[in-house]
């Protein structure tokens, strides 16, 4: 997906939120340790790497739409503010909704088929 994004066949959004969100991920001991191997940070890893791949946009608020777990509507609400025509994911709550407002959820295999690259 990184690679379609560089390559210009996609374009990857997020808001401050979820960039926030996945430098706290990143954070984790199993992430940070691995990254610590390469020379690299969460912190440097999205600010000199990821987020010149995205375009920042302001989520939409929305009405509550994953009832199962309701924090995967922050990546909806980014999708609809961002004007995205998919949201690509392997969580089982997001792709059991199909589409919601003419955005489709796929996985990233099904998406990597739809832009061949």
């Amino acid at each position: 997906m990184l690679d379609a994004a560089r390559a210009k066949h996609c374009q990857l959004i997020a808001t401050e939120e979820l960039l926030a969100e996945l430098t706290d991920v990143l954070s984790r001991p199993k992430f940070a340790r691995a990254l610590a191997q390469l020379g690299e940070t969460p912190y440097s890893i999205i600010e000199f790497g990821y987020r010149s791949l995205v375009e920042v946009v302001e989520a939409k608020k929305i009405n509550p739409v994953v009832i199962d777990d309701p924090d995967d509507d922050q990546l909806i609400a980014c999708a609809v503010g961002g004007n995205a025509h998919y949201i690509v994911s392997g969580d089982h709550h997001l792709l059991s909704i199909g589409t919601y407002q003419n955005i489709k959820l796929i996985t990233i295999r099904d998406f990597l088929e739809i832009i061949v690259i």
